[in-house]
């Protein structure tokens, strides 16, 4: 698989997932994990290195197929946050984004500038037309990045995810992409 770079800024860039990446994920996800555990199911399954490196495995494998993209957002070259597209409907050229950033690196503009550069990438390409963030209600800065980034809300899905023992509604965003 040849790497697949998205430029955003003189400091940031967008990689696609690599097994030489994994360590540096894998490092990162800890440090967040307490973070992450409040936002994200996955987070408390993370274990070793070899897990994450499973992961990453398979994220290239569907990467390569076209069924999700992830990227990793690096910052003057270190690796910072995740994003990604969930799943991809080719048919309907349609895509649902994930992501998150380092707790030490948000609020910056980091997550926007990153994101704006990865839809505008996917829509130049033809691949992608409709995007779609969903986020718990209750996750505030995921809701913030949706509206900052010109998203519309579309509706609420009443107690659609289960997390931490509970399930959460959760809110659909989207934005139709032209050139």
């Amino acid at each position: 698989m040849t790497s697949e770079i998205i430029p955003v800024s003189q400091h940031i860039e967008l990689r696609s997932v690599e097994e030489r990446y994994t360590a540096d994920l894998h490092n990162l996800v800890v440090k967040n994990r307490a973070f992450l555990q409040t936002a994200f199911d996955w987070a408390q399954h993370v274990g070793s290195e070899e897990d994450t490196r499973r992961n990453v495995q398979s994220n290239q494998m569907l990467h390569q197929r076209g069924y999700a993209k992830m990227f990793l957002i690096f910052k003057d070259d270190a690796l910072v946050g995740v994003l990604s597209f969930n799943t991809i409907e080719p048919t309907n050229k349609a895509a649902y984004i994930g992501y998150w950033l380092d707790e030490d690196h948000q609020g910056q503009g980091i997550l926007s500038r990153s994101l704006q550069a990865f839809m505008r990438y996917y829509v130049v390409r033809g691949e992608v037309r409709r995007f779609v963030i969903k986020c718990r209600v209750a996750n505030l800065q995921s809701n913030n990045v949706a509206v900052r980034n010109g998203f519309t809300l579309e509706g609420c899905l009443r107690e659609a995810e289960y997390l931490n023992g509970r399930f959460d509604d959760v809110n659909i965003y989207g934005k139709i992409a032209t050139l």
